[in-house]
């Protein structure tokens, strides 16, 4: 029996072999959702995104490479990139970064970005609206021993950022500023996600360029 014949529980960890998750990632009816897989689980996430969370994506995917251009770091981003360690795990990240040096390690092409191929992202960032509970705990493990440098929530509901260092001996701590983007502040950050449901993006955007040139 195909995938899209058999009700699969989404938006929830299932215990699955790594084929089965390859062929419900494949399967055209969840062509649109994203993909995760852990320690012989799998996780499909299909909920819809609303207004909240999709500007809170939006100015943080803006915010940060402007932080990067007015500092001169060198910086790729990439919005909803699948990294596959085949046949151990998958994560796709809402937005992601590669840093410095390693700005030019960022994938290409239209294949899943394939880690046993490339280096993990610098930075991984998921907007987190009903999904906190599970971005707090099983993905940031997940993200962990991905090996990214650091794992940002964003929390649509407060706003909040919680930003961690992930420790390359294992585990990971909680931060207010990031290691990777010296003198970003998670603070300042928060502070642009309460602005930009108040105001206009471009007033926003504006706002930051003078926080960020001071």
């Amino acid at each position: 029996m195909t995938t899209s014949q058999t009700k699969l529980p989404t938006d929830t960890w299932v215990v699955a072999t790594w084929d089965e998750f390859i062929q419900t990632v494949e399967d055209p009816a969840y062509r649109k959702a994203k993909g995760y897989y852990y320690k012989g689980q799998m996780r499909i996430e299909t909920m819809s995104v609303g207004p909240d969370h999709a500007k809170d994506n939006t100015i943080i995917a803006v915010a940060v490479p402007l932080f990067a251009a007015i500092k001169s770091i060198r910086l790729n981003g990439l919005e909803n990139c699948s990294y596959r360690k085949t046949g151990i795990r998958e994560c796709q990240p809402d937005i992601s970064y590669y840093i410095g040096e390693r700005a030019q390690l960022a994938p290409t092409g239209t294949a899943i970005a394939n880690l046993d191929l490339i280096p993990p992202p610098d930075i991984a960032i998921e907007i987190s609206d009903s999904t906190l509970a599970d971005d707090k705990g099983e993905k940031r493990l997940l993200y962990e021993e991905v090996k990214v440098g650091e794992y940002w929530i964003a929390d649509v509901q407060k706003p909040e950022i919680i930003a961690f260092e992930i420790i390359p001996t294992g585990g990971s701590r909680r931060i207010s500023q990031s290691q990777i983007l010296p003198g970003l502040e998670m603070a300042l950050l928060e502070e642009t996600l309460r602005r930009s449901r108040q105001m206009p993006h471009s007033q926003v955007v504006a706002w930051l360029l003078t926080q960020f040139q001071s």
